[in-house]
């Protein structure tokens, strides 16, 4: 059985947009470049931006399901982002800098009982990850599909908001893979935990609106609430689109 790299993404302000990639330089004990560098904090945020902050204190599709339908592009040389949504016109901003035309214009698709969007926020060196700690989210094409039979549809992969997806595995081999290391393309990496999911899963990606209960399904019919799995770079190098992927 050969494994493969079947897409790579990154997602630049943490629930707002996902940009595919051709290939990634990645470094030891980081995050994919440039994923969940911003985040975008609410009216209760706590966060301050002096270090990693959990979920809860940013926007997300989870509460706002319209953020799902969002596409990103970072031009990495500028710092600038442009935003597309079905529903808005495109912006291009600095996210350092723009923060209110930012919040102005994304404002028309936050749920008006929902915490509103104030600003955004960066951690030097700190991707804004769900986890604690620097991690890329390795997602299996073959679960996706398993999922999907269950809804007699095809899924889009971008409800799952990952950084690998992987082709040429059996559904839910994946989890197999927590506690070993991988190579993909020159670099290495160390799998460590399952990925659990939260409501934003249940959103079309392609609309903003709610569509599939990927919750009750993953719960009834395969006994968890898990897709994907965190994974740490433990040795720098390049990985792209077509990379083998080898268990240590």
């Amino acid at each position: 059985m050969t494994i493969s790299v079947a897409a790579l993404w990154r997602h630049p302000i943490k629930a707002h947009g996902r940009e595919p990639l051709e290939r990634a330089a990645l470094e030891a004990g980081k995050c994919m470049p440039w994923d969940r560098h911003w985040a975008v904090t609410h009216e209760a945020t706590k966060a301050d931006g002096s270090e990693w902050a959990r979920c809860i204190n940013f926007s997300r599709g989870a509460s706002s399901p319209h953020l799902m339908a969002l596409t990103a592009k970072l031009d990495e040389a500028s710092g600038k982002v442009t935003l597309s949504h079905p529903e808005l016109w495109d912006l291009t901003f600095d996210p350092d800098e723009d923060a209110q035309k930012f919040v102005d214009w994304v404002r028309p698709i936050m749920p008006a009982e929902r915490r509103q969007s104030t600003g955004i926020m960066k951690v030097p060196g700190v991707g804004l990850t769900d986890s604690s700690w620097p991690s890329i989210s390795l997602l299996n094409l073959a679960s996706n599909a398993a999922l999907g039979a269950t809804f007699d549809a095809e899924l889009s992969m971008d409800r799952w908001r990952g950084n690998i997806h992987l082709d040429g595995m059996a559904p839910w081999d994946e989890f197999d893979l927590v506690g070993k290391s991988i190579r993909v393309g020159t670099a290495e990496f160390e799998v460590r935990e399952r990925i659990e999911r939260c409501k934003a899963t249940t959103v079309d990606p392609l609309t903003g609106q709610y569509d599939y209960d990927t919750l009750k399904s993953l719960r009834d019919n395969f006994g968890h609430l898990d897709f994907g799995v965190k994974a740490y770079v433990t040795k720098a190098g390049d990985i792209a689109r077509g990379d083998t992927v080898e268990v240590l």
